[in-house]
């Protein structure tokens, strides 16, 4: 793992390993039953820099990138990505006409969207493919499928519209392995009630996030839509969860030790004094806070740890914006300027959201901007 420059001497950074994106890439490719990837990259892919890991993944072929809203799609289209991006939620009024400007495919999640889609091709000369979407237990979008048989002939009608897919999404793929299944049964009816009443094929079926793909076999599908996955975390039924994959950490985050003290006990560390120290202990203060992502809900709950120097540390006592504090006493080698793993190959973000009582997801998206992405 290569250094941060020595032209910029970061105190904060975050390294991204191309090479480890385009292995779990691979990885979900051999798991689609087609081939066919919708890699997602909304949320600046993550945390991990949406313009490099966009022109990493296009350059390794893939069908369509996921973005969350015309925002992140108009990203994509300045750096002059050329893979086709679909919109995965439901859209405004106000974006739809950039929409079918640019040619980025929407989730169709209502017959009003789907009415003024193709007034707006109409108006542009254009032919628009759009996906439509099933509500099947998100709950969030979507037509219900006790609603198509009353929908399709209207929605065959609009002549603008090329009806390419159809798309669900799992609400506890990686939870309930019983709704998941129904997921899966409710998808495939209202598919097949969709080919009968609209008496056509669809290109693209698509219903697994990276748990879904994962813990369950849907032959049906013939797209997979990767999230979490790419960045080399696994999340799926406990069951499964430590052997179900050979995926790679993307991110690594790392700071530095700023300073190291030897502390008598009895010292208060932090806001709050709400650790104190119980002998004469060792203790470095590292540059990073949760100015930068790191989650403050660590506080002092006696689990929290860095890598350090080959060696696990506790944190100690508040997360503060700027700074940590560990007990570096076990670690000889500790010195001022030692690199601090927070979490990446040998401290996985998965145990860190454990810590923090929240989700991986929330982890990346959190790491702030002043933390440099370092790419290779």
């Amino acid at each position: 793992m290569s250094e941060p420059p020595l032209s910029e001497p970061l105190r904060v950074w975050a390294h991204i390993d191309l090479a480890a994106l385009k292995h779990n890439l691979q990885s979900f490719k051999q798991q689609s039953a087609s081939g066919a990837v919708m890699a997602v990259i909304k949320a600046d892919a993550y945390g991990h820099g949406l313009a490099a890991v966009a022109h990493c993944l296009e350059s390794q072929q893939i069908d369509f990138f996921g973005v969350a809203h015309v925002a992140e799609a108009q990203a994509l289209t300045k750096l002059g990505i050329k893979t086709r991006i679909y919109l995965l939620g439901a859209t405004l009024p106000e974006e739809r006409a950039q929409i079918v400007e640019h040619g980025w495919t929407p989730c169709i999640c209502s017959l009003a969207e789907a009415e003024h889609f193709d007034a707006l091709a109409k108006e542009q000369g254009k032919q628009l493919k759009v996906h439509i979407a099933i509500d099947t237990g998100m709950g969030r979008g979507g037509f219900l499928p006790q609603q198509l048989v009353e929908v399709c002939p209207q929605l065959q009608s609009l002549e603008a519209l090329i009806y390419e897919g159809v798309a669900s999404h799992f609400c506890a793929s990686d939870e309930d392995e019983v709704f998941t299944h129904l997921q899966i049964e409710l998808f495939n009816t209202a598919v097949d009630t969709l080919k009968k009443q609209m008496n056509q094929d669809f290109e693209y079926l698509h219903l697994a996030n990276t748990a879904g793909i994962l813990d369950y076999d849907i032959p049906s599908c013939n797209l997979s839509r990767p999230g979490l996955g790419l960045y080399g975390i696994a999340v799926g039924l406990p069951k499964n969860i430590n052997n179900s994959t050979d995926l790679q950490p993307v991110m690594t985050l790392k700071s530095k030790i700023t300073l190291i003290r030897e502390l008598p006990k009895g010292t208060s560390l932090s806001y709050g004094r709400d650790y104190i120290t119980p002998h004469k202990m060792q203790v470095a203060t590292v540059g990073i806070g949760y100015g930068d992502g790191y989650p403050r809900a660590v506080n002092n709950n006696g689990q929290a740890q860095v890598f350090i120097e080959g060696q696990l540390c506790p944190v100690l006592g508040r997360v503060t914006m700027d700074q940590i504090l560990v007990d570096v006493s076990a670690v000889a080698q500790a010195k001022v300027g030692s690199q601090v793993e927070l979490f990446g190959a040998h401290l996985s973000v998965n145990k860190v959201a454990q810590w923090a009582q929240t989700i991986p997801w929330e982890i990346f998206t959190q790491i702030t901007p002043r933390v440099t992405r370092v790419v290779n």
